[in-house]
């Protein structure tokens, strides 16, 4: 990561509740309410928007894997990748394969399995992204959870996952 300024805290809240309006745009659009948003080393420019896909085109995944084919692993070193939910384990992989240097993320992914339980459209894994990240061979920075913005987060999954008749 790169030596000197990290992204201030109201960055990192303005950043989580853009990601979670582009998770509302993926709700909308019919998909599961992920979002996830790819800003420069200036902490303030979004390079990318990506909302949820399908269940193995995540949001972090797909903006992953798009953000490695537009942009060089020395640029993206610099970048942070925003996201609603902790990175699963594929997604926290993609991230380390597309050389992403920072994550921030709003609520823990065991936070998410509380609210979908073992519903087949959303398998989580209780393996945090800390975990995945510490066992490879360069330094992921990771932020995360942010209490502050747990009612809204909850709030559009809450409804989602009831509405399919999972909760």
């Amino acid at each position: 990561m790169q030596a000197g300024r990290q992204p201030s805290r109201e960055q990192m809240l303005r950043h989580l509740r853009r990601a979670n309006e582009v998770a509302r745009r993926a709700l909308v659009q019919g998909h599961h309410p992920f979002g996830a948003v790819l800003v420069g080393p200036d902490h303030s420019s979004v390079l990318l928007e990506q909302g949820n896909v399908d269940a193995v085109n995540h949001a972090e995944s797909t903006l992953a894997r798009i953000a490695a084919m537009r942009y060089s692993a020395a640029h993206l070193w610099t970048c942070t990748l925003y996201t609603t939910f902790e990175p699963c384990v594929m997604c926290a992989g993609t991230q380390y394969w597309a050389n992403i240097g920072r994550v921030v993320y709003a609520l823990e992914e065991s936070r998410l399995l509380a609210l979908t339980g073992d519903d087949p459209q959303n398998m989580t894994f209780d393996l945090p992204c800390r975990e995945v990240f510490a066992r490879g061979q360069k330094a992921i920075e990771v932020h995360g959870p942010f209490p502050e913005l747990e009612a809204e987060l909850v709030a559009l999954h809450r409804d989602f996952w009831q509405r399919a008749g999972n909760c």
